[in-house]
Formats: C-alpha cells, structure tokens, sequence
C-alpha cells in the first residue's frame, strides 16, 4: 500500500508539508508572467488604434438609413433628402434576381421620396394626364422635366419608373401593398396589371420581387414590434428584475444565519416549484382536449414569429410537463444519492457564509467587474458597427440585356460620357454596395476577428481579475487561525492589490489561452453557418467533431484557470506553476472534488433555480393577466413572452452575480480545505484551520499535548 500511495503521489505531485510560518496569503511575492502583461498592453494599443481607425472611416448610418442608387441616405438631417424618408423601387420586380442576394441590391434605380405611392399609374396614361403626372413626378428622379425628351427616352434613360403601384413602407422601404381574398393575391384589388411598357403582369411577380428586395425585412419587422413590447414594458421588467435583486439578497442574508435551514427550504420548495409546473402543464393539457386545433403537431405547424400559437396546442404542454418531470426525477435521485455528502457541502456553504458575513463588501464587488465588463462589450459592439460601415460606396454597371461590362465598377458622374453607354445602351450606373479596393478595406475581416477575439481577451482579464480578489480575501479568511482577529483590515482591498501589481500578466495569460479557445470556436460556427448548404456529410461530421472537441476544452480550461486564480491569490506563483499545483491538488483528492465541490455547485444552482422560477412565474401570471388584482394594471403587448424572457434572463444574471460570489467562497475554501488536510494533522504543533463543523462531520479534531 505505502509503494502505491507514493507512486500516486508521484504522479501528481508532493503534497504540501506543515510550514509553521505560512498563515494565509503570502505578502511578499513578485511580478509574474511579465512578458504576457507586456503583450496585454501591446494588444491593449493596437486595439485602441483599431478603434481609432473605425470610428475614423466608420458612418452608422449606413445601417440606420435607406441609401438611393446614389448612395444618398434617405430621412437624414441636413441632406436633401430630408424629407423623404422612404427608399422607392422603380421595378420592384427586378429585385426578384439572384443578383440581390449575392450583392445586396437590386438591379434598378433607386430614389428616396417623402411618401410611398397609394395609387395604380403608369408612366404612358400620365403623360397626357396633369393633374396625374404631378402626382407621379414625385417618383422620377429630382429635377425631371418631361418637356425635354419622348416617353422612350424618360423610360430607356431611367428617369422615371414605368409604372406604380399601392404601397406601404416596410422598414423604410417602399413594397407593394399586398393583400389577399380567399387565398388570392391582389395589389389593389387586382390579380394583374400593366407594368407600363404595354404588358400585363401577374402580381405573384411583384410578390417575388418584393421578397428578394430585403432579405431580412421580415426580420425586421419582428424586431420593431418587440422593440414596442420594450417601450410599454420596460419599467414592469425593471420592477421585475429588483424583485430578483431584493430575493437574492434576501436569501444571502438568510444563508449568513441559517445555512443549514436555508439549503433544506431551498430543496423542498425546488421540488415543489417543479412539481405545480408539472401540475400547471397537465391542466392545460386537459383543459386543450376536444378543443379544435389543439391537436396539430409542432412538426406540421412549423416556426411562428407569434409564439402564443404553441401555447394552444397539447403537444406544446405535453412535451412541457415531460421535461419538468425529468427534471423532478432527476433532483430527487440526486439528492437521495448525494444526501451524506449534502451535509458536507452545507457544512462548506455555512463556512462561505461566515466569510462573506465577515467580508460584507464581497457582495457589492460583483458590480465593479459587471461594470468593467459592459464597458468591454460597448467598446467592441462599437467598434464592430464602426468597421462594418467604414467601407466606400461602390458603383457597378447594371443593364437588362447581355452586355460584356456587366457588374464592372463605373463612375457615376463619368458614365454618360464612357463607351458602356454606346455598347450597352439600357446600361445603368447605380449604386451596388459598400466596400473599397484599399489596404484597409481588404483587411476589415482581419479587423472584425481582432476586435472580437480582444474583446474575449479582455472580459476574461476582468473576469479573472474578480475571481483573483475575492480568493484572495476568501483565502486570508481561511488561514486565520482566530477569526476575524487575525485577519487583515480590508482583505478585499488588499487581494485587489495584490492582484493588478504582481499578477496582471498570470492574468493576462489565462484569459489569453481561453479567448485563443473561444475566438476558434466562433470560428467553426462561422465555418458551420457556411457548410449548412453543403452535401459533405464527411465535412459536417468533422466540423461537429470539432465544435464538440473545443466546446469541451474552453470548459475544462475555466476550470483549470479558475483553480489556478486561487492559488495565484494564495501563494503569489506564476500561472503555469498555479495551475500544475491547483490540478495535482485536485487530482489528490480526486473523490472529494467529484462528490463534494460538485454537490455544492448543484446546491448553489437549486438556489438560482429557484429565484428565476419563482420570479419567472410571477412575470408570467403578471404579463398574461392572469392576476385578477393587477389584471388591468399589465400593458398590452405583441408578444407577452418577449418581458417574460426578458425578466427570467434578467434574473438568472442577476441571482448568478450574487451567487458567483458563493461559489467563489466555497471554490477557494475548499481548496484551502483540502491544503489544510494535508499540511496539518490536528496536533498542538500542526493544528487545523477548518471550522468546528467540518471538524466534526470529518472526524477531525485539534488535539491537545495531553492527546499526543
């Protein structure tokens, strides 16, 4: 047995021997990983010259505004289009063409107007027509005088659309006004109509073309109707999301005195949450039956923007009430399974309590790195707008018949007077797209990927950053042998310290590694986007292979990094030495962290379970009007799911940036739990640091001379 145990430990390290001069975090330590802090703040510069260089070329309007084949924004102050907000289409039906979705725009002109048409008009009736013709000038392109040229003219130079058709803005984007009697299409109480060069035309046509004229339309219309949800809602979610702070420190509180009591209650009402959405769902179940339509399967409904569609369906709530049951079961095995070890982890969680009882500030800190990490995301969501519309405005030819200058860049101010005009003579200058020939636009991808991996580099700095701070002050908890006596003034301050002026590189080394991890996992997603049309299985498989392989390592490394964070903390050591420390400490009391570390991190998640669960209920029976004393009280809405999702996501966040703080405690005690184990033996000379309670549930006692 002796020649296997050492050969265990010689596997992963020696374990640590009793240092009578070691009480808690060591104070006098150096620099480490220079040479990463070094790169940090080089990337940091490159970064800040990124940026620079976007908000130099960048115009966000490009995503807010229509642009006109002249590239003009329509609806901007200060411009001549002012006024005229809307995009108009003068041949709606070339927007049908597989042009469109490979550069984004349609092969006709453009122009901006202040309304869109309401009426059927063709360019040929109007001629002769003035009363007419004034009202169909405002769609021919500015400063069009109909006494200079023939009807051919006007037509073949593009001046004004042959015809027009009832209309109605769509994201500030002229479409016909499509309507349908018993499964009729009509535009204006027509099936057909004249396109103006003498030929009847079938309105499935203009349908066509008004799918392809902006692929994400639909999308945006979504969009603005959940961005109404915001605007009558906002201040029901916040209402809803202090509910979730004021539960969560409510209960954090509670933990501080009645730990024990408190993991019990937080079990039995889990269970119960789960077993009235269990009930909940059944009742619905039951109450659909016989009802018509009920029975349609989710398959043959398919995907529907309005997702209260689902929730009159039996096959919505039966497949409800099945995964809350699994779920049910699964808790109750665990915890019949894991119920000797539940007492361990409480004893552990009732010790992080004390912790942060006597490190009240621990609770507020959370707030400084949610802080820090907004700023990291404003900074990249920025810049990465920036860059996206810093490209040029890019003209290209574009013509109805075969023509060899076909989709070549053009001037448009030159155009007229170039030999297109005479090879091709429908040929047309117009505005194709943004982008440029430069350097600098040939390298925006590059710059998009370097934003967004430094933006992962940089969250990860300040997540680990927090995680550092607070296993330092939970650490100098620990090793005090007389609490709260021994311990430091302000340890949250002083671990803070410690961290930004010795240990900024380890930092910036671990959050290095996993932004390199996650910054290739974005990748693959990209690349998966992109195969999804391909009919190379053998692709496919080895893409989800590798998603499956990375998605697995960034887990592991967060492990790895947020273990070796603690022992930085503790004993102020390089990262790679803290991580091969942290892992051969973990891998010594392999069962112990696959039992009790994990029977303690699925405690503290019954806990955020049950906070967003019973908020989420409460924002559900609120925004359905299903409270019969509020029921006026709940503003109407598109989708009600929109605050419900809103408020559950909200409160998870915030039950997680309170409970992030637990679950650092208990993460930095139990490794120095298990240091303790092995340095002391609970003699006079070696005594133990753990608490009474651990002593007790471990059979561990502090002897006394008389004992030895």
């Amino acid at each position: 047995m002796g020649g296997d145990e050492e050969n265990y430990y010689g596997k992963h390290g020696t374990p640590q021997k009793y240092d009578p001069t070691f009480k808690g975090p060591i104070h006098d330590r150096g620099c480490t990983d220079i040479i990463c802090c070094i790169l940090l703040l080089t990337a940091i510069i490159g970064y800040v010259i990124v940026g620079v260089v976007a908000w130099t070329h960048g115009d966000p309007r490009k995503v807010i505004y229509p642009t006109d084949s002249r590239g003009q924004f329509c609806g901007q102050l200060g411009t001549p289009n002012e006024d005229k907000p809307f995009l108009f289409y003068f041949n709606i039906m070339k927007c049908a063409s597989p042009l469109v979705l490979l550069e984004f725009q349609c092969p006709t002109k453009q122009i901006c107007v202040s309304k869109c048409p309401e009426r059927y008009l063709t360019y040929l009736n109007v001629r002769t027509q003035p009363k007419d013709f004034e009202y169909y000038k405002q769609f021919c392109v500015p400063g069009f005088n109909n006494q200079q040229k023939s009807i051919t003219e006007v037509l073949r130079d593009g001046d004004c659309p042959a015809m027009i058709t009832p209309s109605k803005p769509l994201a500030r984007r002229c479409l016909p006004a499509i309507n349908t009697k018993k499964g009729i299409i009509m535009v204006g109480n027509k099936t057909t109509f004249d396109d103006g060069r003498g030929q009847l035309r079938n309105v499935t046509e203009l349908v066509e073309g008004a799918k392809k004229a902006n692929v994400v339309l639909e999308a945006r219309q979504l969009a603005m109707k959940i961005f109404e949800d915001y605007t009558v809602s906002w201040y029901w979610i916040i209402i809803g999301l202090v509910i979730a702070m004021v539960i969560s420190l409510i209960f954090i509180v509670l933990l501080r005195f009645l730990a024990g009591i408190m993991i019990w209650i937080m079990i039995v009402l889990v269970i119960l949450v789960l077993g009235y959405g269990i009930f909940h769902c059944y009742m619905e179940y039951a109450r659909l039956k016989g009802e018509a339509g009920s029975d349609v399967s989710l398959k043959d409904l398919g995907f529907q923007t309005d997702l209260r569609v689902y929730l009159h369906l039996k096959q919505t709530w039966l497949a409800f009430m099945i995964i809350l049951c699994i779920v049910e079961v699964i808790i109750i095995l665990l915890l019949i399974f894991l119920r000797k070890r539940i007492l361990i982890a409480i004893a552990l969680i009732k010790e992080a309590s004390r912790a942060v009882g006597y490190i009240m500030t621990s609770l507020v800190f959370p707030l400084c790195t949610f802080f820090l990490v907004c700023l990291c995301i404003a900074y990249w969501a920025s810049t990465a707008v920036f860059l996206s519309t810093s490209n040029e405005a890019v003209y290209k030819v574009f013509n109805e018949s075969i023509c060899d200058y076909a989709g070549q860049t053009c001037i448009p101010e030159t155009f007229n007077m170039t030999n297109i005009t005479k090879q091709c003579p429908d040929a047309r200058c117009l505005f194709a797209f943004y982008g440029g020939e430069t350097a600098y636009h040939k390298y925006l991808i590059v710059f998009q990927i370097y934003n967004a991996f430094m933006f992962f580099w940089l969250a990860n700095f300040v997540i680990a950053l927090g995680q550092v701070t607070l296993a330092g002050a939970f650490a100098s908890y620990y090793w005090a042998f007389k609490k709260p006596e021994d311990m430091p003034a302000f340890p949250l301050f002083s671990s803070f310290g410690r961290a930004l002026r010795y240990h900024t590189g380890s930092l910036a080394f671990g959050s290095l590694i996993l932004a390199i991890v996650q910054i290739i996992r974005v990748l693959l997603e990209y690349l998966d986007h992109r195969l999804k049309a391909a009919e190379n299985k053998f692709a496919k498989f080895l893409l989800t292979c590798l998603k499956c392989c990375f998605w697995c390592l960034e887990k592991f490394i967060k492990f790895l990094n947020r273990n070796a964070y603690i022992m930085i903390a503790i004993y102020g050591t390089n990262f790679c030495t803290s991580a091969k420390n942290a892992f051969f400490l973990l891998m010594r009391n392999i069962i112990r962290v696959a039992v009790l570390d994990k029977v303690t991190d699925f405690l503290l998640f019954l806990g955020k379970l049950l906070i967003v669960g019973s908020v989420g209920i409460l924002a559900f029976f609120f925004f359905t009007q299903r409270i019969k004393l509020v029921q006026d009280t709940a503003p109407p809405l598109n989708y009600y799911w929109v605050p419900i999702l809103t408020v559950i996501v909200g409160s998870y966040l915030i039950a997680h940036g309170f409970f992030s703080v637990y679950a650092m405690c208990v993460d930095t005690l139990f490794l120095c739990f298990l240091e303790d184990l092995e340095r002391n033996d609970g003699s006079s000379e070696k005594p133990y640091f753990m608490s009474s309670d651990l002593k007790k549930l471990l059979n561990k006692t502090n002897k006394s001379h008389s004992d030895a």
